[in-house]
């Protein structure tokens, strides 16, 4: 049992949208968050809510519910992983009909990510959540590593999804060097084929993957806290010390929470 109150956490959803040829559920507009990334953030006896997108023109009307709304009422937000963010959000056309991405999901994300700022509350983004937290501040993202950055290591395999690990090196004098005081080179997992192009303004790159040199950690130098991390925390074993221990980014994140709670 909770001796004191415990923070809200808001993580946004993930969007199914209908398939016509699926059946039940299918057919229907799914929100849903990944059970493992709300457990992580729920592993610091913290409360978590996942925060719907509001549909304004929609058949029902509900209420004058207002994501606004959410942002009253929760201390921090955790943007999870998921589908490509979509090239017509940072003003560019999918070289490919697969890489669209979700623009619903763009619109109603970045709405959060500046009500939340505009609260001076905490934002930390995980994977697409970071790319998401790039093209907020006027950044662009490479549609496909593969295609755009020739260079680039394999990011993402299908076949091992969260098995995929590559190493990052931590920028000296960051946030997430101090973090973790001891550490330059780290070993992650990768799960995107979408990454950092054009750095958005007043953002900081404060970890690079080895040896392709692909953003992998982006932090806000305004006036809260906002940070982005390429790889999944939320997948890591803190046990495992062949993988970077997830809990300090957890733990910094948190803290932020706390002191504007």
């Amino acid at each position: 049992m909770m001796s004191v109150k415990p923070l809200k956490i808001g993580i946004s959803a993930r969007i199914y949208h209908p398939n016509p040829e699926g059946k039940g559920l299918l057919t229907r507009t799914l929100q849903y968050l990944e059970q493992s990334v709300a457990h992580w953030v729920m592993s610091r006896d913290v409360l978590v809510f996942m925060v719907p997108s509001v549909d304004k023109d929609g058949l029902i009307h509900r209420s004058n519910i207002r994501l606004s709304d959410y942002v009253k009422h929760l201390d921090g937000l955790v943007l999870q992983g998921g589908a490509d963010v979509a090239p017509e959000t940072y003003g560019e056309e999918a070289s490919r009909p697969d890489w669209k991405g979700d623009r619903v999901r763009d619109v109603y994300e970045m709405e959060l990510v500046h009500e939340f700022m505009e609260a001076k509350k905490p934002v930390l983004g995980i994977c697409r959540g970071a790319q998401l937290i790039n093209v907020v501040f006027g950044g662009t993202l490479y549609q496909d590593l593969k295609t755009d950055h020739p260079e680039a290591i394999d990011h993402h395999n299908e076949q091992s999804y969260e098995k995929t690990f590559h190493d990052i090196t931590i920028e000296p004098e960051t946030g997430l060097s101090r973090l973790y005081p001891d550490t330059r080179t780290a070993r992650v997992n990768s799960i995107h084929h979408q990454g950092v192009k054009t750095l958005g303004k007043a953002l900081t790159v404060e970890a690079w993957s080895v040896p392709d040199k692909v953003a992998e950690a982006v932090r806000w130098n305004g006036r809260s806290y906002v940070l982005g991390v390429q790889w999944h925390p939320e997948f890591h074993r803190p046990a495992d010390d062949n993988v970077l221990d997830p809990a300090p980014i957890l733990d910094e994140f948190l803290t932020a929470v706390r002191k504007q709670a």
